[in-house]
């Protein structure tokens, strides 16, 4: 690690990596966020083409909801001294036929060790969608999805698995509701006590 480039100087590698330009429809356009002080990592699943073309990570109808399940406004998500985006694949990957592709793989195994590894004050981790659970839990993961976010409980503190928040999903909340009314109030909870000890050192 003593050889490790600094935050900033990983960040600015990220996002200038062009590994997947050749097969991406609107090329290369690596969208994250993050800081050494980031108490809250949310990692995601892939940029959307809206979220392509702003390169603001989470600037759509999906970001709007996950903002509101952790119960923080715009201002603070955008806040990289607290908030840590960081999509399985940082590049829109294009369409197929049940909506966005996967996320390119080779971003996890070229970025994501030495990203996660200069964020040291992280206190919350978000795992949203299955991309992310794969990535994280491992063979701690249930079969599916909604057992593994069913089994939050399981994971502690500091990880806290989450369906994706997008419109096409929407199917999946009315067929759950134990999730807005077990999992989201100890999320916000979290994030709150997550977020405040930065706060506190400002």
């Amino acid at each position: 690690m003593s050889n490790a480039p600094l935050l900033p100087d990983l960040l600015t590698e990220i996002r200038a990596c062009q590994a997947c330009a050749g097969v991406l429809p609107l090329g290369a356009r690596p969208v994250l966020q993050a800081s050494a002080s980031s108490r809250l990592l949310i990692v995601g699943q892939a940029p959307g083409a809206k979220v392509h073309a702003s390169g603001i990570p989470w600037d759509d109808a999906s970001g709007k909801r996950l903002r509101a399940w952790l119960g923080i406004d715009a201002e603070v998500f955008y806040d990289a001294a607290r908030v840590a985006l960081v999509p399985m694949g940082f590049c829109y990957p294009g369409r197929g036929s049940g909506g966005d592709n996967p996320p390119r793989p080779e971003c996890a195994a070229l970025w994501h060790e030495r990203l996660f590894a200069l964020l040291p004050d992280v206190r919350l981790t978000l795992l949203v969608g299955q991309y992310a659970q794969r990535y994280v839990l491992g063979e701690r993961r249930k079969a599916t999805l909604t057992d593994t976010v069913e089994a939050w409980c399981e994971y502690g503190p500091g990880i806290v698995p989450l369906p994706h928040p997008s419109p096409r999903n929407q199917a999946w909340f009315k067929r759950h509701p134990w999730f807005d009314h077990d999992v989201l109030p100890v999320l916000r909870e979290r994030v709150a006590v997550a977020l405040s000890a930065n706060d506190k050192e400002r």
